[in-house]
């Protein structure tokens, strides 16, 4: 029986790899230097796409296989597959929710502890002597009794805002709408400027959409003010970058805890000079047993799709 042949957008791990080339005919659009060539060869061959979130697929790449029927995105962001491509020739998506998820909300919460702390600077402080040399490390604020906002009660956010009641912080939300399942103790905030006033932390879990693109723009930043700390473990383009490193080298935003940047890995030098800023390389979901999870779910999908079952994760 012929293998269904996919095109992959970006490499694996091998524990991934393996399995995908057995189960089917991969062509590596990674590889391939002359890439609008290589998609000329064999776009006609291909039936599915293998990719990752921050890959996605574009209207010119979807165009170039006439003959696709699924894309499986290994994340669970798909605000880089173009969608109404897909949409307009019925092409199926998939991503890898849930799986990933406990992983995400614990970053986001590390991170605040570990800005909040100093816990970077204070390794530091011991490692080159500081310690013995100048005393103690200087103070850093609590997080306990705190108040807590979380933009985006999807997924990771309940899991975020579950997390944060260990801490016995005062815990709000923004969403379209309140959430059935949210705790009791738990307040809705409908405007995003109002949660950022009314909190300490602001954890921004959305998935990204041209709806909220810089949705966490100057009045968000300026309502959370001097003394409050952001947190990104969603996507970049929820946040005005410019308008958050304006607020950072202006200390009118105390502090910001970010997993994911515009351009990246080649985030904006003005970063790199800040004090008030924990830098992290979007390693949110990166365990070894969270990202086995993923590529099995994102193999999951294609074999369902080929053998004409329900799609496990489906996104369109």
């Amino acid at each position: 029986m012929t293998k269904p042949q996919i095109l992959q957008m970006g490499p694996y791990p091998e524990w991934d790899q393996v399995p995908l080339d057995a189960q089917f005919t991969v062509h590596r659009y990674f590889e391939a230097e002359d890439k609008a060539g290589f998609l000329a060869k064999v776009g006609g061959d291909i039936r599915g796409i293998a990719t990752r979130g921050e890959l996605g697929a574009t209207a010119e790449t979807i165009a170039a296989c006439p003959n696709l029927e699924v894309i499986s995105v290994y994340g669970v962001g798909y605000d880089a597959v173009n969608l109404d491509a897909c949409r307009a020739r019925s092409i199926r998506v998939t991503n890898t929710p849930d799986v990933l998820t406990g992983d995400v909300a614990d970053l986001g919460v590390a991170m605040m502890l570990t800005l909040s702390r100093g816990m970077i600077g204070a390794a530091s402080w011991v490692r080159d002597g500081s310690w013995a040399a100048k005393g103690l490390y200087p103070l850093r604020s609590r997080v306990w009794g705190k108040r807590a906002g979380v933009l985006g009660l999807g997924r990771i956010g309940y899991e975020v805002a579950k997390r944060l009641q260990g801490f016995d912080l005062d815990i709000a939300y923004c969403n379209p709408a309140p959430k059935p399942d949210a705790a009791p103790n738990w307040r809705y905030v409908a405007d995003p400027v109002e949660l950022a006033r009314d909190v300490d932390f602001l954890f921004v879990t959305l998935a990204a959409s041209a709806a909220t693109r810089h949705i966490v723009g100057k009045d968000v930043l300026a309502a959370l003010g001097p003394e409050g700390m952001l947190i990104n473990i969603s996507r970049a383009s929820n946040i005005d970058e410019e308008a958050l490193l304006t607020a950072l080298e202006n200390r009118t935003l105390g502090s910001a805890a970010l997993d994911v940047f515009e351009g990246e890995p080649k985030l904006n030098p003005r970063f790199l000079a800040l004090d008030n800023v924990l830098l992290q390389p979007h390693h949110a979901s990166g365990t070894f047993e969270t990202r086995k999870a993923m590529g099995q779910l994102l193999r999951d999908n294609l074999t369902a799709h080929f053998a004409g079952r329900n799609l496990l994760t489906p996104v369109l």
